[in-house]
């Protein structure tokens, strides 16, 4: 097990993952170093012989399970994360192991050596076995929001979401009436809350409702444009990486 691929936002944490790589296995090799959903699509698209991929959860532009949306990976994954909660997702796309930052050295060590033991079949049989697990606890979605106006507390019926825009870290909630409300959480965590039937991460800075939307363009670069029932603060741009998830997303039959 010599060549590896890290998917790390954060130069530091690449940093200190390789000097650690480098210090438990003197003969690794780190063939890439990936920043960004999109730029692990596009490097992963063309097919590595990579032994094992490190992979934060949280990147630049959106979790990077994405990228498992977009392209088949079947190398050995160990995950890196902040946020235990991420666990049982990991394990679904072939995860052998996830190591809660910040670790060390011997953490690493234990995750390699995880590795090394496992033969196919138990690595099939784990992954089969966690997958299982994280189906039966996985939630259906929020059914509804509770945001603040003023003095009050207002119930937002989540099929009445047209779309979540951050700007200067700062979230709304647009309703498919034209309502705008603030919301106290990240794109990031209502990823995770949401129903992935109903809604989809366009970018950094929209989740768009199924409802919401009315057409699409061709944009510039095979990209594409979204035209919603409603006007958005700013045209909603899917990424060329992203496009066949996309349309496979709107293709879908909505479930529930």
């Amino acid at each position: 097990m010599r060549k590896v691929v890290i998917v790390e936002d954060e130069t530091a944490a690449a940093v200190n993952l390789r000097a650690m790589l480098q210090s438990i296995m003197p003969d690794a090799e780190v063939v890439a170093v990936l920043e960004s959903v999109e730029e692990s699509v596009e490097f992963f698209s063309k097919g590595t012989d990579a032994d094992v991929v490190f992979m934060d959860i949280h990147l630049a532009d959106g979790d990077s399970f994405r990228i498992f949306k977009s392209v088949t990976i079947d190398i050995p994954i160990i995950f890196t994360t902040a946020y235990d909660e991420y666990a049982l997702e990991a394990f679904k796309v072939n995860s052998i192991d996830y190591l809660l930052k910040p670790f060390k050295e011997d953490d690493l060590q234990r995750a390699l050596d995880k590795l090394q033991r496992l033969t196919a079949v138990e690595r099939m049989a784990e992954r089969e076995h966690i997958t299982k697990m994280a189906e039966e606890s996985a939630s259906k979605g929020l059914a509804t929001m509770l945001v603040r106006y003023k003095d009050k507390i207002i119930p937002v019926d989540m099929d009445n979401v047209a779309f979540f825009y951050t700007f200067a870290e700062r979230v709304t909630l647009t309703t498919l009436d034209g309502e705008t409300y603030p919301v106290d959480k990240t794109l990031e965590a209502l990823g995770q809350q949401l129903s992935s039937d109903d809604f989809f991460r366009a970018n950094r800075q929209f989740i768009v409702s199924r409802r919401a939307v009315k057409d699409i363009a061709v944009w510039f670069g095979s990209r594409l444009a979204l035209n919603l029932v409603l006007e958005a603060p700013e045209r909603i741009i899917i990424s060329k990486a992203r496009v066949p998830e996309f349309k496979q997303w709107l293709q879908s039959v909505r479930r529930g």
